[in-house]
């Protein structure tokens, strides 16, 4: 760990050959990581940062099939660790950049009174937007938590399935569910828009993790975004947007 830490060190300072870079991440990346690239492209002139953004698990499924991906960021472990064991990525290069939170969120006018888990099975909460839980980290968060609490069943019957994080947000901002699980980095974004409710516990955490994809030809380049990303310069943009360091 400490050679790797090392040669991502020496990569964010060495000049290197211009290169297009393409960087799929987790939709709750979304402001961070274009801040991120627009500060690595500008501390290494004539380099571009192409991003994709959608849920997790989409992303890993794009990469199977071929997608020209360079650097995968994912919102959790396990996707990531189905791209290692599927030899996507190179475990070698796994490295965890920052930490997130699981809110339910509800519409700013919402004067419904959700103070934990427990309040979502009350009748006056009828649609409930939750990522798709097979594919989304945030769904895959939020049934757990629910699962642990005894709610799923009751919960479900109320869940308007979404196919990534930024569509439970959208869904909670124009008020057409009553109340959404999301990040605390989302709920962050539209401030005005919508409200915290409450936080949800997640046994062991959110943390993120990101690597280099093995198809990739730019190896060095992405290495080297990597080494950004987790620079002092990039940790100061992610916690700004919301993230914590791991």
């Amino acid at each position: 760990m400490k050679t790797l830490i090392a040669t991502l060190l020496l990569l964010a300072s060495a000049p290197l050959a211009a290169a297009d870079l393409t960087v799929s991440a987790a939709s709750s990346l979304t402001e961070s990581f274009r801040e991120i690239a627009g500060a690595y492209e500008k501390a290494h002139p004539g380099s571009k940062v192409d991003l994709n953004f959608a849920a997790s698990g989409v992303l890993l499924q794009q990469i199977v099939r071929g997608a020209p991906v360079d650097v995968f960021a994912s919102a959790d472990e396990a996707t990531m660790d189905k791209a290692v064991q599927g030899g996507e990525v190179d475990a070698d290069t796994r490295q965890v950049f920052a930490r997130n939170a699981l809110w339910v969120i509800v519409p700013t006018r919402s004067t419904a009174r959700l103070t934990g888990l427990p309040s979502l099975a009350q009748p006056a909460v009828k649609r409930i937007a939750v990522g798709n839980p097979d594919s989304v980290p945030v769904g895959s968060y939020a049934r757990g938590a629910l699962q642990a609490a005894g709610l799923w069943t009751a919960v479900q019957a109320k869940a308007i399935t979404t196919q990534n994080v930024r569509q439970s947000l959208d869904y909670v901002s124009r008020g057409e569910v009553d109340a959404g699980f999301v990040y605390a980095t989302d709920a962050q974004a539209m401030p005005d828009r919508v409200k915290r409710a409450f936080e949800v516990p997640v046994k062991g955490g959110i943390t993120y993790p990101l690597a280099v994809v093995k198809a990739s030809g730019k190896r060095d380049e992405a290495l080297r975004f990597i080494a950004f990303v987790r620079s002092p310069q990039g940790v100061d943009i992610l916690r700004r947007h919301g993230f914590s360091t791991p």
